[in-house]
């Protein structure tokens, strides 16, 4: 079955003068590739992968640009254009997706980007976006738990600034939380990053690290502390007593971090603690 506003695996079954027809299914009939996105390298009977997509004229068509993001997924993407209707936002297509202005949370402005999320219109089987992404972010199941442990790994998209620090979509399923305590780095709407699962909270909401926790974060750390040292004549001026905002504004870790990658090295005996910061053991310069 084809799916409209993704990527589908097609064989190519005839050439004709506007580009390669491809086999669709019994709904769609065969689907056009234009020229423009025909190679040399692309023979009747090949499969190969494209995106479908509506044109201008409302008819489904294949594609080898590779969108932002497809049906199903959650983006930044950047007002182009608009007109009476809505907006049409930029997603690496030659046809720009639209979002009309009932899917819009407020006003969206040209040259801005906004978080969306990519669906096919129900009445009118068009592909379009929605500024309501609150709407398709669904709660953890027991089934989803055990990949949501703590200390696991997970893909975000940073979504909005809060007073308590930034609302992000996880794995792009999860509603999740990053507190301004966890944040040593710039973070702007539509930042994708690798962060940390601290816990799920019983909302089903996910709060996060951007570092990795426990046992592991200091590990990773001190090697980092270490690696500072032999790049610094063997010296920080930093110790377990400087500020924290000293430490996150140098290191981007918090305090509690630093402390424990201290006390790793030091019982390593690697480095020493002295009056005026730390220092490498003189084996170790």
């Amino acid at each position: 079955m084809i799916q409209l506003g993704s990527y589908n695996t097609l064989r190519i079954l005839r050439h004709s003068d506007h580009g390669l027809y491809l086999a669709g299914d019994e709904k769609t009939g065969d689907i056009l590739l234009p020229n423009r996105f025909v190679t040399r390298q692309m023979h009747v009977g090949d499969e190969i992968e494209v995106f479908i997509y509506l044109d201008q004229d409302e008819r489904m068509v294949a594609t080898t640009e590779k969108p932002f993001a497809q049906v199903g997924e959650f983006a930044s993407l950047e007002v182009a254009w608009t007109n009476q209707y809505g907006v049409f936002l930029r997603w690496g297509l030659m046809k720009d997706l639209f979002c009309p202005f009932r899917e819009q949370k407020q006003p969206m402005h040209q040259g801005r980007a906004y978080i969306v999320y990519i669906k096919v219109d129900e009445e009118s089987y068009r592909l379009m976006a929605t500024a309501k992404v609150e709407r398709y972010l669904t709660v953890p199941t027991t089934e989803d738990l055990p990949q949501l442990q703590h200390g696991m790994p997970v893909d975000i998209l940073i979504w909005q600034k809060t007073d308590l620090g930034f609302k992000v979509i996880v794995n792009n399923r999860f509603q999740g939380q990053i507190y301004d305590n966890q944040i040593f780095q710039p973070l702007h709407s539509g930042d994708r990053l690798s962060a940390y699962v601290d816990h799920v909270r019983l909302d089903g909401k996910i709060d996060l690290t951007l570092q990795p926790t426990g046992r592991q974060q200091t590990l990773d750390f001190a090697e980092v502390l270490l690696r500072y040292l032999y790049e610094n004549n063997g010296r920080c001026e930093l110790d377990d007593h400087s500020p924290s905002e000293l430490i996150a504004d140098r290191f981007k870790v918090s305090k509690k971090v630093f402390k424990k990658a201290i006390g790793d090295l030091y019982r390593r005996r690697l480095i020493t603690i002295e009056a005026d910061g730390l220092r490498l053991c003189s084996g170790e310069r």
